[in-house]
């Protein structure tokens, strides 16, 4: 019997984060990304939506023995489901994969209150950056709807505990990005 697969399409797509090593990039058709907020948080989470127009990019991983414990802790914020074979293109095989949504009961809108932290998307960019090259990063900001939520920036002082550094290119990479989209970046 195969192992079962996750599918990342945020802070999971980066490897740094994570131990799963068996990895593959992925697409995932019929949904998009989304920031939305989990009535228990303090900041918005990326979480999907189902859009049939749209195709979304991540990284699939192994998890080992099945031992989801772990991993649902990480993502204790989110739901696990399995995902159908036929909206999901990867080089893995055929395997069973899961992906995390927030919450359906618990989502709402992210507000001031709860903002995006600059520390989690860069370290979402930097993921997709390493994973599929500037193309590839470009179009997750493409795909993910939410850009008007306020954007704390922890940068110097990460409030995401996963947080990684960023070289250079890649920091501007975010903030160009940031920039362009109109993204309100405020400091505490």
């Amino acid at each position: 019997m195969n192992n079962p697969y996750f599918f990342g399409y945020g802070s999971l797509v980066n490897a740094k984060t994570h131990v799963y090593s068996s990895t593959h990039p992925a697409k995932l058709s019929g949904w998009r990304r989304v920031w939305r907020h989990n009535s228990g948080a303090p900041q918005a989470f990326l979480s999907v939506t189902p859009d049939a127009d749209s195709n979304i990019d991540g990284l699939i991983a192994e998890v080992p023995n099945a031992d989801w414990k772990a991993l649902d802790l990480r993502e204790s914020g989110y739901f696990r489901n399995a995902l159908p074979a036929t909206s999901l293109v990867h080089g893995a095989g055929g395997v069973d994969v899961h992906m995390y949504q927030v919450h359906l009961g618990n989502d709402a809108p992210p507000s001031t209150d709860q903002p995006i932290l600059l520390s989690y998307l860069d370290v979402v960019v930097q993921g997709y950056l390493e994973v599929f090259g500037e193309v590839g990063a470009a179009r997750f900001f493409d795909t993910t709807d939410g850009w008007d939520t306020p954007i704390l920036n922890d940068r110097s002082a990460p409030i995401y505990p996963r947080s990684q550094t960023l070289s250079a290119a890649q920091s501007t990479f975010v903030d160009d990005h940031l920039s362009s989209l109109g993204a309100q970046l405020f400091s505490r």
